[in-house]
């Protein structure tokens, strides 16, 4: 049968978001009921709410997510009741061009569940955030969204790996292929940026330089694994890197802004033959200008990096298993825990810069 449960929805552009009662219907062919146990607070709820994502209100905010699967369609095998997952937001097809040649990470046509979860007041469909919609006690994905993992890591701390952090440090490891002796600059400190400062630390970068406005952040990222600090604010960072970096530029400059500005400043912080990747998510309206004979001339790589172009069921339980190695302290992207209903105020104290990560345990 289904369920009613609590979920928080954006009900409108920039409208604050509210609790609601809504209708999580029981999974179909392919399709899975997940049990939310955390989910983290992610700049992309809040560009929903604001609607910069698109205007199909109301949404079900909240994707970054960890639960125990509670049922499953027909069909469904990975996954069983009473397992451990993570969501993700890119459920491989396996036969799409891009899955055929063996580079599922790029998979063009992922997909979500079919049927809709709807407010129990009016029967209205809901528009899940990222097609999992995980602000709620329990959610309805596709089952390929779910991905099983050890269940010895804590939910609020695997929950991130759903997006940003997984975003940041595949942007090291898969987009940049941040390898031993590596120098990198992250330009842009926020969670994606601080996870990718994580991910070059760990492939054995030799200087990891941050670069930032926000001498707070700045200071964050040194706990992540950054050698050097630049306030972008004071300092040009163009120049400091190169000073940085024996007059050549980083061999991978990871821009996790998204303005044409710090790609700019990117594009020019690299060495000859380098490599930029483009993790910050940029809005519709911005331009990029750059000299044609400077792309020509600077050689090298310049790349968009989806979801760190990561492969969840590849990259998940990696990442989890370090963690529990100690090798990778994912804690350290939690700043608070909070309630359902504290959402709002989570949004407020993220545009502030206060937070790294709130996470709503559940």
């Amino acid at each position: 049968m289904a369920q009613e449960v609590r979920g928080v929805i954006a009900p409108g552009k920039d409208e604050p978001v509210r609790i609601e009662t809504i209708v999580v219907p029981d999974p179909g062919p392919g399709e899975a009921v997940v049990k939310i146990q955390a989910c983290g607070v992610c700049h992309t709820d809040l560009h929903y709410k604001q609607g910069g994502i698109s205007d199909d209100y109301p949404f079900l905010l909240g994707h970054e997510a960890a639960g125990v699967v509670e049922s499953v369609g027909a069909g469904v095998t990975d996954v069983a009741p009473g397992d451990f997952v993570i969501l993700n937001w890119r459920a491989v097809c396996g036969s799409c061009r891009a899955c055929l040649r063996g580079r599922p990470w790029y998979c063009f046509d992922t997909h979500n569940a079919e049927q809709k979860m709807t407010l129990a007041s009016t029967g209205q469909e809901l528009s899940p955030a990222l097609g999992i919609g995980a602000f709620a006690e329990k959610t309805l994905v596709a089952a390929g969204q779910c991905t099983k993992v050890d269940p010895a890591v804590p939910a609020e701390v695997a929950g991130l790996l759903g997006c940003g952090v997984m975003a940041g440090i595949g942007a090291a490891l898969n987009t940049g292929n941040v390898t031993r002796g590596d120098t990198v600059a992250v330009i842009g400190c926020g969670g994606v940026g601080d996870a990718a400062i994580a991910g070059a630390h760990l492939a054995g970068a030799s200087k990891v330089i941050a670069v930032d406005i926000d001498a707070r952040k700045l200071e964050t990222a040194r706990g992540m694994g950054a050698t050097h600090t630049v306030n972008s604010r004071e300092t040009d960072p163009v120049e400091a890197i190169r000073e940085l970096t024996g007059g050549f530029g980083a061999d991978v400059v990871i821009e996790a802004v998204g303005r044409p500005e710090t790609y700019r400043q990117a594009f020019y912080a690299r060495d000859l033959a380098g490599t930029v990747v483009l993790v910050g998510v940029p809005t519709p309206e911005m331009k990029l200008e750059l000299p044609l004979l400077d792309v020509f001339g600077r050689g090298g790589s310049l790349k968009s990096s989806w979801y760190g172009d990561c492969l969840p069921s590849r990259d998940f339980p990696m990442l989890v298993d370090l963690h529990l190695q100690g090798r990778l302290d994912l804690g350290k992207f939690v700043t608070e825990t909070i309630r359902l209903d504290e959402v709002e105020q989570a949004f407020d104290r993220m545009h502030a810069g206060d937070v790294l990560r709130s996470v709503v345990v559940l």
